[in-house]
């Protein structure tokens, strides 16, 4: 049986008198999704940032792609990346210039050609000569979670990722997050949509009151309530349904370029 890519035992985490994560345990398999959700202040981002070795637990383990987060955090570091609730794009630059800068900083050959690899898969081959500031909401976080797999990190950490999105650039990070881990990457998001959670989990994880209360599948969680009851009801399209059907493009060949309004 394959070893995780995240192994979290027993981690805790207080500030001052705030006890914020009280003994988490959790776990992710390679290539998978695992949704963490937790209301507001439940220490969803304090996990998070303790696996990306930006804070150190007060007691328990934790283990990324093989290395520890204390004991190993380069190491970590050099194997994951993180992607915040705020993207992280320059807007000054370029969308090429933002995938380039980030491959110096990571020490990779030819730039350039990672740069281009990285805009054409996110369909941003047309505007990356354009400043970023100029970019509509779903251009930048595309570009904001290209710019986190230069240099295809095992291990990615999305923290809510579709934050402030619209529907129709939240169903393009959606699908950008099916073919990573289709690919093989690890990935441990975090959200408040539980829709989001539902259609992009392998494995959903509810942290409450500092531990995880729950972690199953779908299935098994649905298990928890009673059955359901069978009704037949008359069932009127959503307004997020007639939405995507105003404003989806009507071509078929691929991404097309947004407004950037």
């Amino acid at each position: 049986m394959r070893a995780p890519a995240v192994r979290v035992r027993g981690v805790e985490k207080s500030f001052g008198d705030v006890h914020v994560l009280r003994g988490v345990d959790l776990d992710v398999m390679p290539g998978s999704v695992v949704a963490l959700l937790g209301s507001n202040g439940a220490g969803k981002t304090t996990l998070v940032r303790i696996l990306a070795t930006l804070l150190r637990p007060d007691a328990g383990t934790a283990v990324v792609h093989g290395f520890d987060v204390v004991a190993e955090a380069a190491r970590v570091r050099g194997a994951i990346s993180l992607t915040g609730q705020f993207t992280g794009v320059d807007d000054i630059l370029t969308g090429r210039e933002n995938l380039a800068l980030v491959a110096r900083l990571r020490h990779l050959p030819d730039t350039g050609a990672v740069a281009d690899d990285l805009l054409a898969r996110f369909g941003l081959t047309d505007a990356g000569g354009r400043r970023a500031g100029t970019y509509s909401g779903g251009m930048r976080r595309r570009l904001d979670i290209a710019m986190s797999l230069v240099g295809d990190p095992p291990v990615i950490f999305l923290d809510e990722p579709t934050t402030g999105l619209d529907p129709q650039a939240r169903l393009e990070v959606w699908a950008t997050i099916t073919r990573l881990a289709a690919a093989g990457t690890s990935v441990l998001l975090t959200t408040q949509h539980l829709d989001e959670a539902e259609h992009l989990a392998d494995r959903i994880a509810i942290l409450h009151e500092g531990v995880i209360v729950q972690d199953g599948t779908l299935a098994e969680l649905r298990t928890l309530l009673p059955p359901a009851t069978v009704e037949y009801v008359e069932k009127q399209p959503s307004l997020q349904d007639v939405f995507l059907a105003l404003v989806a493009p009507t071509s078929t060949d691929g991404p097309t370029q947004e407004d950037p309004s």
